[in-house]
C-alpha cells in the first residue's frame, strides 16, 4: 500500500502558474508509473501528464492540451512527483488527482486538489 497526498492547488488568474506536488508514503521507486489526472465539472477524469518507468529515468507524456505549458517531474530524494503548470487557462479548472501504478499493476489515488483558473 502507498498513500498519495496532493498539495498546491488554489485559485489563479488566466495566464498564471501553480505547482502541484504529490507526496508518496514510500519510495517512488516502488512505482512503475505515476501521473496527474484532472476532472472538470461534468466531465470524465482525464490523464494530464505521466511519468512511466520511474526507475529507469522516467518517460514523460502529456495530453495535447497542456503540452508546452505543463511539466511533470520526480524527486527521488523527497518521494514526490510535481506538476508545474504555466500559462493557465479557464479550461484547466478541475480537481487534480495524483495516481500511481506499482509493478503488480495496482493503482493508487490521492484525494485530489482543486485548481480554479479565473477568466
Amino acid at each position: 500500500q502507498v498513500q498519495l497526498v496532493e498539495s498546491g492547488g488554489g485559485l489563479v488568474q488566466t495566464g498564471g502558474s501553480l505547482r502541484l506536488s504529490c507526496a508518496a508514503s514510500r519510495s517512488i521507486f516502488s512505482m512503475n508509473n505515476m501521473g496527474w489526472y484532472r476532472q472538470a465539472p461534468g466531465k470524465q477524469r482525464e490523464l494530464v501528464a505521466e511519468i512511466r518507468r520511474i526507475r529507469s529515468g522516467g518517460i514523460t507524456s502529456y495530453v495535447d492540451s497542456v503540452k508546452d505549458r505543463f511539466t511533470i517531474s520526480r524527486d527521488i530524494t523527497k518521494n514526490t512527483v510535481d506538476l508545474q503548470m504555466n500559462s493557465l487557462k479557464p479550461d484547466d479548472t478541475g480537481v487534480y488527482y495524483c495516481a500511481a501504478r506499482d509493478f503488480m499493476e495496482r493503482d493508487y489515488w490521492g484525494q485530489g486538489t482543486q485548481v480554479t483558473v479565473s477568466s
